[in-house]
């Protein structure tokens, strides 16, 4: 299908594009880029007046439940959720029931997100045989099949030696290992340690269980030489460090959840289990260093860290309560406003959803690695259109995904958020398009 998006401000953050032009589309493609030739016959155009048209959002952290989790979340209603998030390629982690530590499961799941046609996914593959910690997956097999990357999710592993193996398995083959910085001894609390945790009886997660795991994994890097994208920062210790490995020559990226970004544990209020989340809402401070350190690159990229959890897991007491929030469609949202905050620009807020993302996938894109994430004549026609002005308030019910809980959709948070995706386009074919009222 030829596709023409006609009057839409073209915004790369890669190229610095920023200008008012048209954009063609064909066989998957970006075939014009800014004015288009009169004898390009669209077999649909679409008005992107008063419009941002950007590449399409890339997400590195997103669970779509399965297998094993279907009560929870579907395959078609969290890549639906993407789509309407304006996002066109996402990273899953490894953490489902079965774990990814198979070709087959890695095979099947890739085959069904393809026959969907919603959503390019890019599956992490379990590090350790049902991320138990003890005994390494077939890395290799696992490529073959399709995986990024190498992760534990939110299982650190406990057996130091073990993680020393498994860096230097993955350094000697080029494999990049996805780590969430956690001492699993120090991480066994419910809310991050401070003021508001011990007012509320919750056991506490200190900082170092954060920055412990971070010495741990900087120690193992310099002696093994693996590539490490540490996976939801959630303190200012924790960026001061990474800032530090990253001068030191490191090969070391390193994301944050748009929870952590602009939450804190004061909106745990009294026990209000939608704030319970993995890592924790950490102190202002901390939040305040994590958006300073996304702005000036320590941070790599923005994640929505989606995790659909079913309602009445929810509707616990909070230590009981299961961690997660939807995210995909609050994504785009949140970065704006991060980026209105900060004074950072537009084009700067989207790189972390776009292109800077890619850059932490690097050459395990393959044939997208040069052009995803980007608006590039000859590039994957993967694109987001959205309008930058429209507010709008989250309402769970009126959300895609299957889980409707997110810590954004309480009026006494403020939630009304900046950008609505208007249409969502992945390899040339409309996923997305919002339907407009009368």
């Amino acid at each position: 299908m030829k596709i023409l998006i006609t009057n839409g401000r073209l915004v790369d953050p890669a190229s610095g594009l920023d200008r008012t032009g048209d954009l063609a589309l064909a066989s998957g493609r970006i075939v014009h880029l800014g004015e288009v030739p009169a004898d390009f016959t669209p077999d649909r155009r679409i008005d992107a007046s008063g419009c941002v048209v950007a590449p399409g959002l890339v997400d590195l952290a997103a669970r779509l439940r399965e297998p094993g989790h279907e009560h929870e979340g579907m395959l078609e209603s969290e890549l639906n959720a993407a789509a309407a998030g304006g996002v066109t390629s996402l990273v899953c982690p490894p953490d489902t029931d079965p774990p990814l530590d198979e070709p087959g499961l890695v095979d099947m799941l890739k085959f069904r997100a393809r026959k969907l046609s919603l959503c390019r996914l890019f599956p992490l593959g379990a590090l350790t045989r049902g991320l138990k910690g003890e005994v390494l997956t077939e890395m290799a097999e696992l490529t073959e099949s399709g995986c990024v990357g190498f992760s534990q999710a939110d299982a650190p592993i406990a057996d130091t030696q073990m993680l020393q193996r498994a860096l230097l398995y993955a350094a000697t083959f080029g494999y990049t290992v996805w780590l969430r910085p956690l001492d699993p001894w120090l991480g066994k609390g419910v809310a991050a340690s401070g003021p508001v945790a011990t007012r509320l009886g919750l056991a506490g997660v200190p900082v170092s269980a954060e920055t412990v795991a971070l010495h741990t994994i900087f120690e193992l890097m310099q002696a093994t030489g693996a590539r490490v994208h540490l996976c939801r920062l959630s303190s200012a210790a924790g960026v001061e460090l990474v800032r530090q490995a990253k001068a030191r020559g490191l090969p070391v990226t390193a994301d944050v959840s748009i929870n952590s970004l602009h939450l804190t544990d004061v909106d745990i209020g009294y026990f209000n289990s939608a704030m319970r989340l993995i890592p924790p809402l950490r102190q202002q401070r901390d939040r305040d260093a994590l958006r300073a350190g996304l702005a000036d690159g320590t941070l790599d990229a923005l994640v929505s860290d989606h995790t659909p959890v079913d309602p009445d897991a929810k509707a616990l007491p909070f230590g009981e309560a299961e961690p997660g929030a939807t995210g995909l469609e609050l994504l785009l949202s949140l970065a704006l406003k991060w980026g209105e905050d900060a004074g950072v620009g537009l084009s700067r807020a989207l790189a972390t959803i776009t292109c800077q993302p890619v850059r932490v996938l690097g050459e395990s894109l393959g044939s997208l690695a040069s052009s995803a994430g980007r608006l590039v004549a000859g590039g994957v026609a993967d694109v987001c259109v959205f309008d930058a002005a429209e507010r709008w308030v989250v309402r769970p019910d009126a959300l895609a995904s299957q889980g409707k809980s997110t810590p954004f959709a309480f009026e006494h948070l403020g939630t009304e958020l900046p950008g609505r995706v208007r249409w969502t386009i992945v390899a040339g074919t409309v996923a997305h398009e919002m339907r407009v009222a009368g």
